[in-house]
């Protein structure tokens, strides 16, 4: 058979520049028409949203502190990221991204209902419900619920693009993907809460907890880096063996921060208060302050919350490399 016949007899596939798959069916990009769509609409809602969050709340001037400027810094970054990505999908321009656009979308939308769920609780408890009766309280509680409009937008879009049981698609749309996630988003938490130093610097054993947050950190943002960028090869060994690995670490290091925290923040025999009501930081209501015992019982929470996480990330990891599907 000459080549010309052997070429012909070859498959073609020819798909349209400007059609592209999304949850299931077509979404149209590189055109208005986008924004028609179902994933185009929840993203306007979480655009709207979002704008009116920080909208609200800076008109009222009632973002003063940690706290507030927390809340803050997440709606406009959300609403930030939402612009871009509705901006690059209008233009069509997924394919020049430097990101696996479905990988990139998912992460971000996991990373914004995160962000947004955290917001809608950390501001009214340590923010609204100081506010005096009257426009700046009402436009902060009305700030609150566009919050968590926001919250529940964004995690219909992960529930929407994440990969489905047998659908061959990027990490981060899976579950290992999204616990990755969860794991840098609340380590994030975590150094928000340790933040002063004095919460560890005394003890060797509080610094050895430091140390494991930063580490377990580090090495999950890196994961998630690698799979945006495609630069899984570039590891010396198989990706699901590294993912084993760290997972498997990972659970090692935060089981001995989470016996040695509390330990060393909540035994009078290391100095600390034992009891909330003994804490002096924790008698004056500063609505701009988290006092000192607070902020012990938050990363003591966090660290568990991350731990079980990294026991799901361990699970899932073992299931990949040892259970032939």
């Amino acid at each position: 058979m000459s080549s010309s016949a052997r070429t012909a007899a070859m498959p073609v596939t020819v798909t349209h520049p400007t059609v592209t798959t999304t949850v299931g069916s077509p979404t149209v990009i590189g055109s208005p028409r986008a924004l028609t769509q179902p994933l185009g609409l929840l993203r306007l809602l979480q655009l709207v949203s979002t704008c009116m969050a920080f909208s609200l709340v800076a008109s009222a001037g009632a973002w003063r502190g940690h706290m507030g400027n927390w809340s803050m810094f997440t709606w406009c970054f959300c609403f930030a990221v939402t612009l871009v990505i509705l901006l690059v999908e209008l233009g069509g321009f997924q394919a020049r991204f430097p990101f696996f656009w479905r990988n990139f979308t998912i992460t971000i939308a996991c990373y914004a209902a995160l962000l947004c769920l955290s917001a809608s609780i950390i501001y009214p408890i340590t923010y609204v419900q100081f506010l005096s009766h009257g426009p700046s309280r009402d436009q902060a509680i009305a700030a609150t619920a566009f919050s968590g409009i926001a919250c529940l937008a964004y995690a219909t879009e992960v529930a929407w693009t994440r990969a489905r049981p047998g659908e061959i698609t990027g990490y981060m749309a899976s579950e290992p993907g999204l616990l990755k996630v969860l794991e840098t988003f609340v380590a994030c938490l975590i150094f928000v809460f340790i933040s002063s130093p004095y919460l560890y610097h005394n003890w060797l054993a509080l610094e050895w907890c430091v140390a494991v947050y930063a580490l377990c950190f580090v090495l999950a943002a890196l994961t998630i880096l690698l799979n945006l960028g495609h630069c899984t090869n570039m590891l010396p060994i198989p990706f699901h063996g590294f993912l084993l690995g760290l997972a498997l670490l990972s659970v090692l290091l935060y089981a001995t921060a989470l016996v040695l925290w509390p330990l060393y923040q909540f035994n009078e025999n290391y100095g600390v208060q034992s009891w909330r009501a003994r804490d002096v930081s924790c008698r004056d209501r500063n609505p701009y302050l988290v006092c000192i015992w607070d902020r012990r019982l938050a990363v003591t929470i966090l660290t568990a919350v991350n731990l079980l996480a990294y026991v799901g990330d361990l699970v899932y990891s073992a299931h990949l490399v040892f259970v032939k599907v």
